[in-house]
């Protein structure tokens, strides 16, 4: 190889290595940006979540600023507009596959006395595998009652096989949906409703150990280390082969 083509050869090299160095060595850095973008929103979850509980009206007067009541604790009462109860399928609780229930919540903001509806997700329960078509039986107390909760986004969605569903089973549900279909206007937002501290029993039946949001904050900082190992192997490697070694021979 003429002197020429081994200047160009290394050339090559060390631009290739200079390229991949820096695209690895930024995407590491991209990575954990992310994994503090996802830090800081987990700790405004946290904090939400140790903040006073909203009453309606406070949820009244805040529900156009989805950032002031997501994850918030609230305290609502009202009554259960049982007649549009409808069973979200194939949720999983514990481990264990059954229906999330979910019943629109009505209830009055004062002094106003407007009233609003929201959708509540009321808990998970299981169903019945011999007759995948009968509906569990859960106890909805009439008139009026107080629920506690926090609030959340629309019920998450899974893998739909069809379009529109129908019927009270149903894979998946989308709140501007459900406003036409029960002629409801519904808030944007749904409520987790947990297990009052006061209640000495759960009387409906239905199981509430939510799962916490889960953002992957580790899953970034593992892809962080491997681009900067990566980084770290490329510079290596050119270091090796270009400098070292080089030297190493010419000495011999």
């Amino acid at each position: 190889m003429n002197i020429k083509s081994a200047k160009l050869r290394l050339w090559l090299i060390t631009l290739s290595a200079l390229a991949s160095f820096v695209l690895t060595l930024n995407l590491g850095f991209w990575q954990l940006n992310r994994a503090r973008e996802k830090q800081t929103y987990q700790d405004l979850i946290v904090q939400q979540a140790q903040l006073s509980a909203l009453d309606a009206t406070a949820l009244s007067n805040n529900m156009g600023n989805m950032t002031t009541v997501l994850h918030r604790q609230v305290s609502l009462t009202g009554r259960w507009l049982n007649q549009h109860t409808l069973y979200l399928d194939n949720r999983q609780m514990n481990g264990k596959p059954g229906f999330f229930v979910i019943t629109p919540f009505e209830f009055e903001t004062t002094p106003s006395s407007e009233t609003r509806t929201i959708l509540v997700q009321r808990g998970w329960v299981a169903r019945n595998f011999m007759d995948r078509a009968r509906l569990p039986d859960i106890h909805t107390e009439p008139g009026r009652v107080s629920i506690v909760g926090r609030i959340a986004l629309a019920p998450s969605k899974l893998y739909e096989f069809n379009g529109d569903e129908i019927g009270k089973i149903r894979q998946n549900v989308n709140i501007a949906g459900l406003e036409k279909e029960f002629n409801l206007k519904l808030l944007d937002f749904s409520v987790l409703q947990i297990d009052s501290e006061k209640a000495s029993a759960n009387k409906d039946g239905l199981l509430r150990q939510w799962l916490q949001p889960n953002l992957g904050i580790e899953k970034h900082h593992g892809y962080m280390f491997q681009w900067w190992a990566l980084s770290a192997l490329i510079a290596g490697l050119y270091l090796w082969f270009q400098v070292i070694r080089p030297q190493r021979n010419s000495r011999v």
